[in-house]
């Protein structure tokens, strides 16, 4: 198993992290703050990045605001009250399915 498929379905929550943590913030900018994170780690293509940027703003979680740079509409996200909520929210599932991981993977740690 891929660490990319790993990845995958924590792509909402490093996205709404993101935001948390930056303000706002536009496609690209997202996927060169992860690569820079990570190392060139985690790479998010905009295949995967503009969809699910789409679902959570359909969810209610993101604001979208339009802003004509260099010519070029440019899209930035920012959470909504409730975004910031369900960000506390991932995060905490996030943490405890990483527990849960590594009492399965290292069961001596539970003891």
């Amino acid at each position: 198993m891929s660490t990319a498929n790993l990845y995958r379905g924590s792509l909402a929550t490093i996205i709404m992290q993101l935001l948390e943590r930056e303000g706002r913030m536009y496609g690209y900018e997202i996927t060169q703050k992860v690569r820079e994170v990570t190392k060139d780690s985690l790479q998010i293509k905009e295949g995967a990045l503009y969809p699910a940027l789409h679902k959570l703003q359909a969810q209610g979680y993101l604001t979208v605001e339009a802003e004509k740079v260099n010519n070029r509409i440019r899209k930035y996200y920012k959470l909504t009250e409730s975004g910031e909520k369900e960000t506390v929210n991932m995060l905490e599932d996030l943490k405890q399915y990483i527990q849960d991981m590594q009492l399965v993977i290292n069961p001596k740690l539970s003891y």
